[in-house]
């Protein structure tokens, strides 16, 4: 493989279009994710997320616009070769056991069954691997699509809703494998609703509104972009309510805490006015806007665009 194309993005997406009835479900989408990425897909249910999912697998044609998967068309056998997927809802033959749908997916990409079986330890199903999958839980199931996902090491994996059904040990045990992976040079594409889980898990957003992409950046740089306030909250003790309040400016009094707003750059002063009341002040909550606020910020700002 030459230098070029291991520095050539994972995938490469150029003026998408797609049209469904005279309805725009992707209008002139472009972005790249380049390898070891961790991008969140985000967007309201109808946003495109799905529809450009499935031209980047070839199981839906473009109306304009290029598409390159590791330099590949999408659907050729390189793309496929290289790139996984799990759906949202994903579904296995019941009457097989976890064990035989894994050696089947082996074979199936060219796989070593022996190679491919560790992965059920991965995801937490060794115990149940000789159990059918028809007595699986959805949560269950959900994790045997991710062990199913990562047979052969992709370079490109996509994630529909990839926690959805599971419990909160699950999840984490999922953003940990796509952290395992993303280290070992995969390109994680992944579209959630949860977005609070996301936040410290990803290293991009990805924000579709009606088909166009509105965002396209790590979350620090969509936070200053949405000029969103920081909030502060300061802790300290009933009686000096009021003068903490004062000598700040004013501010919200909860009982024992004086909350109030300020702009991104002016959070240093905000801290220094706070450590100038010394031992009037027992504790500091910063409070920076949070995915679900810059999620909200530039999908309403293109609907009022639109």
């Amino acid at each position: 493989m030459t230098e070029t194309s291991l520095s050539a993005p994972t995938l490469r997406v150029d003026g998408v279009c797609k049209t469904f009835s005279g309805h725009k479900a992707v209008d002139e989408v472009s972005f790249s994710l380049n390898a070891g990425e961790r991008v969140a897909m985000l967007g309201h249910n109808g946003a495109g997320k799905t529809t450009l999912f499935k031209i980047v697998l070839g199981f839906l044609k473009r109306d304009h616009g290029d598409v390159a998967v590791m330099g590949a068309a999408p659907g050729s056998h390189d793309a496929r070769v290289g790139t996984a997927y799990l759906p949202e809802s994903v579904a296995f033959p019941a009457s097989l056991t976890g064990k035989e749908v894994l050696t089947f997916y082996a074979r199936l990409k060219g796989e070593s069954p022996a190679r491919a079986l560790p992965l059920l330890e991965r995801v937490g199903l060794a115990e149940a691997a000789k159990r059918r999958v028809g007595t699986y839980s959805k949560g269950m199931r959900q994790r045997l699509g991710l062990a199913q996902a990562l047979i052969g090491r992709p370079r490109l994996i996509l994630l529909d809703e990839p926690t959805t059904g599971l419990d909160p040990i699950s999840r984490q045990t999922v953003y940990e494998l796509i952290g395992e992976i993303a280290g070992q040079g995969t390109t994680v594409l992944l579209s959630s609703h949860a977005l609070t889980e996301l936040e410290a898990r990803t290293d991009r957003i990805l924000i579709l509104s009606k088909g166009r992409l509105v965002a396209d950046d790590i979350l620090s740089r969509l936070r200053a972009q949405a000029g969103l306030p920081i909030r502060l909250k300061v802790w300290t003790r009933p009686e000096d309510l009021a003068h903490v309040s004062e000598s700040l400016g004013g501010g919200q009094m909860n009982g024992r805490s004086v909350e109030f707003n300020c702009n991104a750059d002016d959070k240093v002063k905000a801290l220094s006015a706070i450590s100038a009341l010394g031992n009037l002040v027992e504790d500091v909550d910063v409070h920076a806007p949070s995915l679900d606020d810059v999620y909200r910020y530039f999908s309403s700002t293109a609907g009022k665009e639109a």
